[in-house]
């Protein structure tokens, strides 16, 4: 019979939140595939686990994997754990996980810390619907595709950035969304966690003379449908309400319900729309 991969999540700050049915597993598995073997052996050490590790990360995921599956399927069980929090969350567990079940294995998460669940909860932001973007993409291209995405989200936004790049996102954000709430968390769990409730652009005024230390978490404002409503409302009223008409007729609506439309547009009634043609 196949093993069984565990994801078990591991602390991202303070070891007391580490769960004892993690514990429990890290000393039962076979083998313990982690991000950076040298960080992990601290944790492993202060919790008296001495069983065998190797690594596990975004350069030799693929490599490795068919590894780590080729002893899974001899009957392993192996843990997968990250630096910290969740694996699978922003780092290359995700296609170990993908590899298992296109192999027929079992997998199993061991449920713990999240950095980016425990900033959503801190943020004093709506945390009914939410999107998770995690570090913003290097790459010019890819970037702009995510930055566009973002301007249109009504949903809380929850980025991770690193200490020296965060001033320029804080600004990058503050162009591209607006002048938006945002909550800054630092340090999470750790003994200097700092949880700021600001704006972006108060944000960008604070570190552009604070330098910012540890690892962050961005929760931000989504966007403000009435905002959001009044300014579709000002772009088609910018443009004559015949032309608004043929847009849609162009569309295959029919007359009626292309008028429909464009008074819902305009936030005017249909006859003021019906009126306003018959009078051309």
């Amino acid at each position: 019979m196949p093993g069984i991969l565990f994801l078990c999540a591991t602390p991202i700050g303070n070891l007391e939140d580490m769960t004892f049915r993690v514990v429990r597993t890290l000393k039962e598995v076979d083998l313990i595939a982690a991000e950076d073997t040298r960080n992990s052996i601290k944790l492993l050490n202060h919790f008296d686990i001495r069983t065998p590790m190797t690594s596990y990360h975004e350069y030799n995921k693929f490599e490795k994997g068919r590894k780590l599956t080729e002893r899974l399927l001899e009957g392993q069980n192996i843990a997968l754990i990250t630096d910290a929090g969740t694996p699978g969350i922003s780092d290359p567990g995700e296609e170990l996980v993908k590899m298992c079940y296109e192999n027929g294995i079992q997998v199993t998460s061991l449920p713990g810390p999240a950095a980016c669940i425990t900033a959503l909860t801190l943020s004093g932001l709506s945390t009914r619907r939410f999107t998770f973007e995690a570090f913003l993409p290097i790459d010019k291209k890819e970037r702009e595709w995510i930055l566009e995405e973002l301007e249109r989200e009504f949903r809380t936004i929850v980025l991770y950035e690193a200490p020296h790049r965060l001033l320029r996102t804080l600004r990058l954000l503050l162009e591209r969304l607006g002048n938006r709430h945002v909550t800054v968390c630092r340090e999470l769990t750790k003994r200097h966690e700092t949880i700021f409730m600001t704006t972006l652009e108060e944000s960008v005024d604070y570190y552009e003379n604070h330098d910012p230390k540890g690892e962050c978490v961005l929760v931000i404002e989504g966007r403000n449908h009435q905002e959001a409503a009044l300014e579709e409302q000002r772009r088609w009223e910018e443009i004559s309400i015949e032309a608004h008409v043929n847009f849609y007729l162009s569309q295959g609506m029919d007359k009626k319900e292309a008028m429909r439309k464009v008074a819902k547009d305009r936030g005017v009634q249909k006859r003021e729309i019906y009126n306003y043609l018959e009078r051309k």
